[in-house]
């Protein structure tokens, strides 16, 4: 409807008003609405979470003429608090792309789906906040104060930056700094579009870019440290050694000490809803309360910890993970014994196949049995819940008849072994995946020749893949730091 209407009809306004007890002035700076046209119906520039509309009310000036005389009825001092932009949704944040000449359409979704899968940035609803703020209220000759409050609202489906984004974006930042400049990707756009046109060269385009990009690659291998983001907290009362908090290999973590002092430093990670940039030194220290022992059980001690695939239950030598959005400082022991029932259930044998028993589970790469020291995945062909004795004889059967097939030699003590690959023959050492070497005219190892071969040829193909493979490393005792000396400059020899 408002778009089949008339257009609206502002002033922009400001307004003296000059106050008549003494020579101050008074400022009122708005717009005066003229004709309401399609505001009647629709407010365009209000935003969906401000309901209320207050803020853009206080932009709006009554009618006001030249001479006029204006009434005093009273007198508001308010304190205020800036508002932050509000965050990004998916929406809002492709809209901004388009206005800045970022990307495509057919581009906006996956940039969008890449931050997300890398975790640069999560998606979450942000609960409101109530502020308070004092009213200072002039009425017939007396100043009035009362408390009021504010209710901001619930932002939902937000993008919040993580600490791994924001340590990104500030490396990125240092050393691409012209990568990383809008106007530069924008105008990268624009000369694809030139080269689809035909007005550009591909290869000269690709050159101005790629050259001085190499460039900065090959100088920022070779001098830019880590990128950690660190932040200093404060120092730890019992120790007096620092407590910093910065990225670590697997995510936000805090640590007591650093790296080159004699004792090695401690480190916790962060909570999920804990961050570098807002973590104080009080939270920082009441996670090395972990690991922490809530009790004992059928005989075995009890307690909790975090881990690299996040929080669990230490219950004897069993690790249970524990739910999301659970904390383990937050658990009982009775809490811990509930979660190791339900392993327990969980863990239960299914079936048995040639007298093992059978279990079941759900892993990092989907659902799985375990027979033994086997894991045999389960196809979505199958009934994961409801498994039948045939579907498991199946599954296992052909698990062993596949495993039959890839070794061809193997030594488990050595975590060595020639196995068949999907291109051929290779040797695994370790978690390693090496080439099968060849024999001394050069020519390939036949099948029946790659059963016999011994174990020291094999490892010299290691040797030469992987120099030093099985040499063992001493670890030398660090020597105490010392201070170094001053050092003394030396004369310049003269050139001849």
């Amino acid at each position: 409807m408002a778009s089949q209407m008339a257009d609206a009809e502002l002033e922009r306004t400001i307004a003296k008003i000059n106050v008549s007890t003494n020579n101050a002035e008074l400022t009122a700076e708005g717009e005066v609405l003229k004709f309401d046209g399609f505001i009647k119906v629709y407010r365009e520039d209000v935003d969906d979470e401000d309901t209320d509309g207050e803020e853009h009310k206080e932009g709006m000036l009554p009618p006001l003429k030249v001479g006029q005389k204006l009434s005093f009825k009273e007198m508001k001092a308010i304190e205020r608090f800036t508002r932050p932009l509000p965050r990004y949704t998916e929406a809002s944040l492709v809209k901004k792309l388009e206005e800045l000449g970022i990307g495509r359409p057919s581009t906006y979704a996956p940039t969008i789906s890449t931050i997300l899968k890398r975790g640069y940035v999560e998606k979450r609803d942000k609960e409101g906040v109530q502020r308070a703020y004092s009213v200072f209220v002039l009425s017939n000759d007396k100043i009035q104060k009362r408390k009021e409050t504010e209710n901001t609202g619930a932002e939902k489906s937000k993008l919040f930056p993580t600490d791994l984004g924001l340590v990104v974006t500030d490396f990125l930042k240092q050393y691409f700094d012209d990568i990383m400049d809008y106007g530069f990707t924008a105008r990268i756009e624009e000369e694809f579009d030139e080269v689809a046109q035909g007005k550009m060269r591909w290869n000269k385009m690709l050159d101005e870019f790629y050259n001085p990009f190499k460039k900065d690659v090959e100088k920022t291998i070779e001098t830019a440290e880590r990128a950690k983001g660190e932040k200093e907290l404060g120092i730890d009362p019992q120790s007096g050694k620092p407590v910093i908090a910065r990225m670590g290999r697997y995510g936000p973590m805090v640590q007591i000490g650093s790296a080159d002092e004699e004792e090695k430093p401690r480190f916790a990670r962060l909570k999920r809803n804990q961050s570098i940039e807002t973590i104080t030194l009080d939270e920082a220290l009441d996670l090395f309360k972990l690991p922490l022992t809530l009790g004992e059980y059928e005989g075995q001690e009890v307690s909790v910890n975090v881990g690299r695939f996040g929080p669990y239950v230490k219950f004897g030598e069993q690790f249970i993970s524990i739910p999301k959005g659970e904390e383990p400082l937050d658990l009982d022991i009775d809490r811990a014994i509930q979660l190791i029932e339900e392993k327990k259930k969980v863990d239960a044998p299914i079936a048995q196949y040639e007298g093992q028993p059978v279990t079941k589970g759900k892993g990092r790469f989907g659902p799985f049995l375990k027979w033994g020291d086997l894991y045999i995945n389960v196809p979505r062909a199958y009934n994961f819940e409801n498994l039948s004795q045939n579907d498991i004889d199946e599954l296992i059967s052909k698990k062993l008849d596949k495993e039959a097939n890839r070794y061809i030699q193997q030594w488990p003590e050595e975590k060595i072994s020639i196995e068949n690959g999907r291109w051929g023959a290779f040797v695994r050492f370790g978690k390693k995946m090496l080439k099968l070497g060849r024999k001394e005219n050069g020519e390939k190892f036949t099948a029946e020749e790659l059963k016999d071969i011994p174990l020291d040829d094999v490892k010299k193909m290691i040797e030469g893949q992987v120099p030093g493979a099985f040499t063992k490393k001493v670890a030398a005792k660090k020597a105490p730091a010392k201070k170094a000396a001053p050092k003394k400059k030396t004369a310049a020899k003269k050139g001849k």
